[in-house]
């Protein structure tokens, strides 16, 4: 199609979420108009979804060398060295803007997605983590929502036969219609080559392998770069349909397949569906691609070229292979039941060029696609927003909170235990299958953070025995960035850095998902700009280089009546590290009567430290309904030397549990330490002139709770007394009397029977659910 007027160039670009102004510069890399199929590959290639326009500026600070790090940024997944021959692949990707409009689809193929990532480069997954932001539970369409998403992610692990270990979810009105769904995998490489996607090899053939290409999925990538509105409904088209059994049987043949060296490239077919896949090939290779549309395997027929270039069907590869070798690696992929197909080949000119019904559909130099894509640069605020500013003025003595004895504080933590962001997410995570595959040594519920046994793996049986693990998180303390998006996304690397050390795991490398709002304006501009920021100085102090990730922009609601309501930013860190010993691994619920019990980090009695304080805390949020001041700044050395001490401690055998303080704080951490092992425990704290509100539900400080094996307590003071820049305070004993029991300077101010504290805390979400089914019920009852 040629565009005859302006009008038409108008409406074709609005279609492809193209600016006005990109007409100009793609005439000038192609030399002439783009066609119709053109202009629809430039539109999703130039999307910030593929290119990253808005946000690839900011990205190029991250650390991302390390000892361990064999693969960085720019490949399906990151790839570490494990020691011992192994090497781990891992990534996170979204599926916010498809699970918005079809939640269980959307997250089931978001999940698909990010498996293909990790076996693309030759490694068997053997983990799932998710991170999910859900609107509140007292509105139904949010139940609606998350339980979609929760069965879509279910269903799609569940059925491929990969355990989903671990995970976060939080609640926020700024999340409702707009729901952030993040996926990670965890995957061992099987392959004695990492497999990459730069096309080698001019002349070598072009295999597709999978499933068949349809209409579903159309226009992903430029669906994923606007916001929502209430008429995203429409897009629903835009959203694929993935099959799980589909996708064991694509890992499977793949790994065979690149196992024997016969397939060179290998690159998923995504966001953007066959002109992602062609052009990155393309682009990384350094040479071009000739593919015809042709020989694609098709499930609808009179398919356009503009169709099988956007589509975005699931479960589909594309290789280069070794010339000769295509005949045998076909036969293999359809004894697994998959489609297979030479579709094209390797060129030496640096292009892409598409053939369709015997003709040029499309040709375009692969860099113009890939590399040297449109950058959108903004001018950073010199100061915080002015609304910010005025949240930071908010202190703790400036509101009258409850400091009394005499204060019901064991309604207060009940009421803290029963939020749904703080409470048990067991509704969740009971639907997923954690425990297949057999490797799973601690899940959702028993730790901080999932520990995965390493086994000898298929095709590499000069393996021996070990008692290696990896571990696994995923953390983002939204409510912090919203605050300070700089010192909100500290506070995720930390965390998750103390979440991996608390089940005795060495942090290792991050990969992050920064799920943000639109960055065309100063605001959400300046809140990425102060994340990424943010996430740099804690991976550079905690030595976590960055392997890659995804960014998430436009992540907002258009409502005709109230604007435009953004999501709280939300650069949701994955962070892996490795346990040299699983049997040493701790959990988070107390072992044994008589363990005594420490707080490491800052002491209930320091009422000043900066790393400290009830801003931006579940308590504050709880208590006063608001969300005000300027979050702790993290103390980056305590960080590092709290979770040191943490891992030697449970390298030695000395600890019986460790748990991180972060939503709730110190009494919420001692109420979950209960709940997961029903056993006591008596704490009296010191605390003098600090506020009783401060000392029990203060957020930050680098702070875990430990409980040390009574018989190794000459061990843990020898340990303490030589590490002495660790806090380290004594404050209770493990009982198994069956009571929280708190003292504020042998006062008794919080008396819980754990019956009381489960109740709250794992029935909080099922119940918030029940009762809004319940109410819709009634109401449609009513309006019978």
């Amino acid at each position: 199609m040629v565009f005859s007027s302006a009008y038409d160039v108008s409406t074709a670009l609005k279609q492809e979420g193209l600016k006005p102004s990109y007409w100009d510069e793609i005439c000038r890399r192609l030399g002439r108009q783009p066609n119709r199929v053109e202009l629809g590959m430039f539109g999703v290639m130039w999307s910030e979804h593929c290119c990253y326009r808005n946000s690839r500026p900011l990205l190029n600070g991250f650390p991302t060398e390390g000892s361990r790090v064999l693969v960085g940024p720019g490949e399906n997944a990151g790839v570490l060295d494990l020691g011992e021959g192994r090497h781990l692949a891992f990534k996170i990707e979204s599926h916010n803007h498809p699970s918005a409009i079809e939640p269980f689809q959307g997250a089931a193929t978001g999940v698909g997605g990010i498996l293909r990532d990790i076996f693309t480069m030759g490694a068997r997954p053997i983990a799932l983590l998710n991170a999910l932001r859900f609107g509140p539970l007292e509105e139904s369409a949010n139940v609606g929502l998350m339980e979609g998403v929760v069965a879509g992610i279910a269903h799609y692990g569940n059925c491929v036969g990969v355990p989903i270990v671990g995970g976060e979810v939080g609640f926020d009105p700024s999340y409702s219609s707009n729901p952030l769904v993040n996926a990670m995998a965890l995957g061992l490489m099987e392959t004695e080559e990492i497999v990459k996607s730069g096309a080698i090899g001019v002349g070598n053939p072009m295999v597709y392998v999978g499933s068949t290409t349809g209409r579903d999925g159309m226009g992903g990538a430029s669906f994923a770069s606007f916001g929502l509105s209430t008429n995203s409904l429409d897009d629903r088209p835009a959203v694929q349909v993935g099959d799980p059994f589909l996708e064991k049987g694509l890992i499977e043949a793949c790994l065979e397949a690149f196992a024997n060296g016969d397939v060179l490239a290998a690159q998923d077919m995504g966001a953007a569906g066959l002109t992602c896949s062609c052009s990155e090939m393309a682009a990384k290779g350094g040479l071009g691609v000739e593919l015809d549309l042709d020989r694609v395997p098709a499930r609808e027929s009179g398919m356009t070229a503009y169709e099988f270039l956007l589509s975005e069907s699931q479960e589909r590869m594309l290789f280069v292979v070794k010339a000769g070798k295509e005949d045998v690696l076909m036969a293999r992929f359809r004894r697994w039941g998959l489609q297979a197909a030479v579709v094209g080949r390797v060129l030496e000119e640096p292009v892409v060029r598409v053939l369709h019904h015997g003709e040029i559909a499309a040709e375009i130099p692969a860099a113009a696609l890939t590399d040297d894509t449109p950058i959108e640069h903004h001018e950073l605020l010199k100061e915080p927003p002015r609304d910010l500013q005025m949240l930071w003025s908010w202190t703790e003595n400036q509101v009258a909170l409850p400091a009394a004895v005499d204060h019901d504080w064991n309604a207060a933590l009940l009421k803290l235990l029963d939020n749904p962001t703080v409470a048990s997410k067991r509704w969740v995570y009971r639907q997923y299958d954690q425990q297949v595959l057999a490797n799973t040594i601690l899940s959702s519920g028993d730790a901080d953070a999932a520990v995965i046994r390493l086994r000898p793996q298929q095709g590499k049986g000069c393996f021996n025995p070990t008692q290696k693990g990896v571990a696994a998180t995923v953390d983002c303390p939204n409510r912090w960035v919203a605050l300070d998006p700089e010192r909100g996304a500290i506070a995720a690397v930390a965390e998750a850095a103390r979440n991996l050390s608390c089940v005795g795991a060495n942090p290792l490398a991050i990969t992050n998902n920064l799920n943000f709002s639109s960055p065309e304006t100063s605001e959400g501009y300046w809140q990425l700009a102060m994340a990424c920021r943010g996430i740099t100085e804690a991976c550079r102090e905690l030595e976590v280089p960055v392997t890659g990730g995804n960014v998430s922009l436009y992540n907002e609601t258009r409502q005709s009546e109230s604007g435009v309501q953004p999501i709280h930013p939300t650069p949701v860190i994955g962070m892996v590290g490795l346990v040299d010993d699983i049997s040493s691994v701790t959990g988070l619920g107390w072992r044994r009567a008589q363990d005594v019990v420490f707080l490491l980090g800052v002491p209930p009695d320091d009422g000043n430290h900066e790393s400290l304080g009830l801003a931006g805390s579940a308590y504050q949020q709880v208590s006063t309904g608001i969300s005000a001041g300027r979050p702790p700044k993290l103390d980056l050395k305590l960080e590092a030397r709290v979770s040191g001490l943490v891992r030697k401690s449970i390298a030695r055998g000395i600890l019986a549990s460790a748990h991180d303080c972060s939503d709730g704080g110190l009494a919420v951490t001692l109420a979950e330490s209960s709940i997961a092992s029903d056993l006591g425990v008596d704490i009296n704290l010191k605390i003098n002139n600090v506020r009783l509100d401060r000392a029990l539900f203060a957020e930050g400080g680098s702070r875990i709770i430990v409980s040390v094996k009574v018989e190794y307590l000459r061990e843990w003071y020898d340990l303490t007394n030589e590490l002495v820049n660790v806090p380290v305070t004594r404050i209770g004993t493990v009982t198994d009397c069956k009571y929280l029991m708190i003292r504020s300077d042998d006062n008794l101010i919080v008396r819980l029977d754990i019956l009381c504290l489960h109740n709250s805390y794992n029935n909080s979400i099922s119940r918030r659910i029940d009762c809004c089914c319940s109410k819709s019920s009634s109401d449609s009852d009513i309006s019978e």
